[in-house]
Protein backbone atom coordinates (compact mmCIF):
# COMPACT_ATOMS: atom_id res chain seq x y z
CA UNK A 1 0.00 0.00 0.00
CA UNK A 2 1.33 3.56 -0.76
CA UNK A 3 1.11 6.47 1.69
CA UNK A 4 -2.30 7.57 0.27
CA UNK A 5 -3.96 4.04 0.54
CA UNK A 6 -2.12 4.04 4.41
CA UNK A 7 -4.02 7.03 5.32
CA UNK A 8 -7.03 6.44 3.92
CA UNK A 9 -7.72 2.83 5.64
CA UNK A 10 -6.87 4.75 9.07
CA UNK A 11 -9.34 6.62 8.43
CA UNK A 12 -12.14 4.69 7.69
CA UNK A 13 -10.64 2.74 10.81
CA UNK A 14 -10.88 5.76 13.21
CA UNK A 15 -14.02 6.49 11.77
CA UNK A 16 -15.74 2.87 12.59
CA UNK A 17 -14.80 2.73 15.71
CA UNK A 18 -15.64 6.39 16.93
CA UNK A 19 -19.14 4.84 15.53
CA UNK A 20 -18.64 1.34 17.62
CA UNK A 21 -18.15 3.68 20.41
CA UNK A 22 -21.62 5.46 20.27
CA UNK A 23 -20.93 8.29 17.90
CA UNK A 24 -23.64 9.43 15.20
CA UNK A 25 -21.68 11.03 12.92
CA UNK A 26 -17.39 11.58 12.12
CA UNK A 27 -16.18 14.30 9.68
CA UNK A 28 -12.63 15.23 8.83
CA UNK A 29 -11.80 18.44 7.80
CA UNK A 30 -8.62 20.41 7.26
CA UNK A 31 -8.39 23.79 10.02
CA UNK A 32 -4.75 24.87 9.45
CA UNK A 33 -6.36 28.64 8.15
CA UNK A 34 -8.26 28.99 11.67
CA UNK A 35 -6.04 27.39 13.94
CA UNK A 36 -4.01 29.54 16.46
CA UNK A 37 -0.58 29.91 15.64
CA UNK A 38 0.86 27.30 18.12
CA UNK A 39 -1.47 24.14 16.80
CA UNK A 40 -1.07 25.23 12.98
CA UNK A 41 1.08 21.99 12.84
CA UNK A 42 -1.83 20.07 13.75
CA UNK A 43 -3.64 20.98 10.17
CA UNK A 44 -6.31 18.67 10.44
CA UNK A 45 -9.32 18.20 12.64
CA UNK A 46 -11.89 15.35 13.58
CA UNK A 47 -15.66 16.15 14.31
CA UNK A 48 -17.29 13.52 16.32
CA UNK A 49 -21.10 14.30 16.58
CA UNK A 50 -23.30 12.42 19.86
CA UNK A 51 -27.18 13.21 19.35
CA UNK A 52 -28.58 14.18 22.47
CA UNK A 53 -31.67 12.18 23.63
CA UNK A 54 -34.81 13.81 22.05
CA UNK A 55 -36.82 12.81 25.26
CA UNK A 56 -34.71 15.05 26.93
CA UNK A 57 -34.71 18.01 24.87
CA UNK A 58 -38.47 17.98 24.27
CA UNK A 59 -38.90 18.44 27.98
CA UNK A 60 -37.22 21.97 27.91
CA UNK A 61 -39.93 24.36 27.88
CA UNK A 62 -39.51 27.57 29.97
CA UNK A 63 -35.65 26.45 31.10
CA UNK A 64 -33.30 23.54 31.97
CA UNK A 65 -34.20 20.93 33.47
CA UNK A 66 -32.38 18.33 36.04
CA UNK A 67 -32.18 15.84 33.78
CA UNK A 68 -30.67 17.91 30.92
CA UNK A 69 -28.12 19.13 33.31
CA UNK A 70 -26.87 15.50 33.91
CA UNK A 71 -27.29 14.41 30.31
CA UNK A 72 -25.07 17.16 29.24
CA UNK A 73 -22.50 16.50 31.47
CA UNK A 74 -22.04 12.99 30.81
CA UNK A 75 -22.40 13.33 27.30
CA UNK A 76 -19.43 15.43 27.07
CA UNK A 77 -17.85 13.21 29.12
CA UNK A 78 -18.70 10.19 27.08
CA UNK A 79 -16.93 12.70 24.14
CA UNK A 80 -14.05 13.11 25.69
CA UNK A 81 -13.28 9.76 26.78
CA UNK A 82 -13.88 8.86 22.60
CA UNK A 83 -11.70 11.94 21.66
CA UNK A 84 -9.10 10.46 23.67
CA UNK A 85 -9.19 7.39 22.38
CA UNK A 86 -8.84 8.99 18.88
CA UNK A 87 -5.52 10.55 19.72
CA UNK A 88 -3.95 7.60 21.39
CA UNK A 89 -4.18 6.29 18.97
CA UNK A 90 -3.15 8.48 16.49
CA UNK A 91 -0.44 8.40 18.42
CA UNK A 92 0.20 4.94 18.27
CA UNK A 93 0.70 5.49 14.59
CA UNK A 94 3.25 7.98 15.09
CA UNK A 95 1.17 11.19 14.26
CA UNK A 96 1.02 14.37 17.26
CA UNK A 97 -2.10 14.43 17.92
CA UNK A 98 -4.87 16.69 20.92
CA UNK A 99 -7.77 16.36 21.69
CA UNK A 100 -10.00 19.14 22.61
CA UNK A 101 -12.36 19.15 25.41
CA UNK A 102 -16.34 18.59 25.07
CA UNK A 103 -16.44 21.81 27.01
CA UNK A 104 -14.16 24.00 28.68
CA UNK A 105 -13.13 27.94 28.81
CA UNK A 106 -9.99 28.79 28.40
CA UNK A 107 -10.54 32.98 27.86
CA UNK A 108 -13.29 33.56 30.40
CA UNK A 109 -13.64 36.97 29.42
CA UNK A 110 -14.98 35.74 25.94
CA UNK A 111 -16.33 32.75 26.50
CA UNK A 112 -13.79 30.55 24.29
CA UNK A 113 -12.59 27.32 24.36
CA UNK A 114 -8.91 26.46 22.60
CA UNK A 115 -10.60 25.79 19.18
CA UNK A 116 -14.23 26.11 18.32
CA UNK A 117 -15.91 22.20 17.78
CA UNK A 118 -18.47 23.83 15.48
CA UNK A 119 -15.81 25.76 12.94
CA UNK A 120 -14.38 21.71 12.60
CA UNK A 121 -17.66 20.22 12.01
CA UNK A 122 -19.23 23.03 8.85
CA UNK A 123 -15.83 22.86 7.81
CA UNK A 124 -15.76 19.26 7.59
CA UNK A 125 -19.05 19.55 5.63
CA UNK A 126 -21.34 18.52 8.66
CA UNK A 127 -23.87 21.54 8.86
CA UNK A 128 -23.93 25.27 9.64
CA UNK A 129 -23.85 27.23 12.68
CA UNK A 130 -27.72 28.56 13.54
CA UNK A 131 -29.03 32.13 14.82
CA UNK A 132 -28.50 30.66 18.08
CA UNK A 133 -25.27 30.27 17.45
CA UNK A 134 -24.92 26.51 18.10
CA UNK A 135 -23.54 24.32 15.12
CA UNK A 136 -26.65 22.80 13.27
CA UNK A 137 -26.24 19.43 11.68
CA UNK A 138 -28.15 18.42 8.84
CA UNK A 139 -29.31 15.34 9.76
CA UNK A 140 -29.70 16.05 13.89
CA UNK A 141 -30.32 19.84 14.08
CA UNK A 142 -28.89 21.41 16.96
CA UNK A 143 -29.75 18.30 19.29
CA UNK A 144 -25.92 17.68 19.60
CA UNK A 145 -22.47 17.68 21.15
CA UNK A 146 -19.36 17.47 19.55
CA UNK A 147 -15.73 16.75 20.02
CA UNK A 148 -12.57 17.58 18.47
CA UNK A 149 -9.14 15.68 17.69
CA UNK A 150 -6.61 18.26 16.00
CA UNK A 151 -3.74 15.72 14.51
CA UNK A 152 -0.98 16.30 11.86
CA UNK A 153 -1.92 12.68 10.34
CA UNK A 154 -3.33 14.06 6.73
CA UNK A 155 -7.30 13.20 6.59
CA UNK A 156 -9.26 13.08 3.41
CA UNK A 157 -11.42 16.12 3.42
CA UNK A 158 -14.85 17.19 1.45
CA UNK A 159 -15.85 20.72 0.71
CA UNK A 160 -16.92 22.82 4.04
CA UNK A 161 -21.00 24.03 4.50
CA UNK A 162 -20.52 27.82 3.56
CA UNK A 163 -24.00 29.27 4.01
CA UNK A 164 -26.79 28.76 6.61
CA UNK A 165 -30.13 27.06 6.03
CA UNK A 166 -31.77 28.82 8.95
CA UNK A 167 -33.50 30.98 6.51
CA UNK A 168 -36.34 33.15 7.84
CA UNK A 169 -36.74 31.47 10.83
CA UNK A 170 -36.37 33.01 13.93
CA UNK A 171 -38.14 30.70 16.56
CA UNK A 172 -34.66 30.56 18.81
CA UNK A 173 -34.68 34.14 18.53
CA UNK A 174 -37.75 34.86 19.97
CA UNK A 175 -37.87 32.18 22.73
CA UNK A 176 -34.68 32.94 24.31
CA UNK A 177 -35.28 34.70 27.50
CA UNK A 178 -32.19 36.24 27.73
CA UNK A 179 -32.90 38.24 24.19
CA UNK A 180 -29.35 36.96 23.27
CA UNK A 181 -29.79 36.31 19.75
CA UNK A 182 -29.53 38.55 16.85
CA UNK A 183 -31.44 37.02 14.27
CA UNK A 184 -28.73 37.06 11.95
CA UNK A 185 -27.43 34.46 8.95
CA UNK A 186 -23.99 32.68 9.83
CA UNK A 187 -21.47 32.77 7.21
CA UNK A 188 -17.74 31.87 7.73
CA UNK A 189 -15.89 34.36 8.79
CA UNK A 190 -19.11 36.24 10.96
CA UNK A 191 -17.93 37.85 14.30
CA UNK A 192 -19.73 35.56 17.03
CA UNK A 193 -21.19 38.68 18.41
CA UNK A 194 -22.70 39.62 15.19
CA UNK A 195 -24.98 36.19 16.39
CA UNK A 196 -25.22 35.84 19.70
CA UNK A 197 -25.02 38.09 22.73
CA UNK A 198 -22.49 35.48 25.05
CA UNK A 199 -22.14 37.89 27.98
CA UNK A 200 -25.88 38.04 28.30
CA UNK A 201 -26.73 34.11 27.58
CA UNK A 202 -24.56 33.37 30.39
CA UNK A 203 -25.80 36.34 32.57
CA UNK A 204 -29.29 35.30 32.61
CA UNK A 205 -28.19 31.19 33.08
CA UNK A 206 -26.43 32.03 35.92
CA UNK A 207 -29.40 34.51 37.71
CA UNK A 208 -31.79 31.86 36.63
CA UNK A 209 -30.74 28.62 36.57
CA UNK A 210 -28.72 28.81 39.63
CA UNK A 211 -30.59 25.65 41.19
CA UNK A 212 -29.42 23.89 38.19
CA UNK A 213 -25.70 23.49 37.96
CA UNK A 214 -24.90 26.63 39.36
CA UNK A 215 -26.49 27.91 36.01
CA UNK A 216 -24.19 26.42 33.02
CA UNK A 217 -27.46 25.41 30.85
CA UNK A 218 -30.39 26.34 29.27
CA UNK A 219 -31.56 24.79 26.06
CA UNK A 220 -34.43 26.17 24.79
CA UNK A 221 -32.68 27.48 21.70
CA UNK A 222 -32.19 24.01 20.71
CA UNK A 223 -35.41 22.44 22.27
CA UNK A 224 -37.59 25.03 19.83
CA UNK A 225 -35.54 24.82 16.81
CA UNK A 226 -37.22 22.80 13.93
CA UNK A 227 -34.10 21.16 12.13
CA UNK A 228 -33.72 19.07 15.72
CA UNK A 229 -37.66 18.05 15.69
CA UNK A 230 -37.77 16.39 11.97
CA UNK A 231 -37.22 12.51 11.66
CA UNK A 232 -34.38 10.64 10.75
CA UNK A 233 -36.24 8.47 8.51
CA UNK A 234 -34.23 9.15 5.64
CA UNK A 235 -31.38 10.98 7.52
CA UNK A 236 -32.03 13.98 5.20
CA UNK A 237 -34.40 16.55 5.55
Amino acid sequence: MNENDIIKSRAEQLKSKIIKWGAWEVGFSCVSDVLPEGLKHLSYAITIVFRLSDQIINDIREGPTYTYFHHYRHVNYLLDQMALKVSNQLQKWGYLAMAVPASQTVNSAEYKGLFPHKTAATMAGLGWIGKNGLFISQVHGPRVRLATVLTEMPLPVVAPVEQSRCGSCDLCVSACPALALRGENWFPGIQGERLVDVRACSTHMKNAYKHIGRGVVCGICISVCPWGKKGLKDGVF
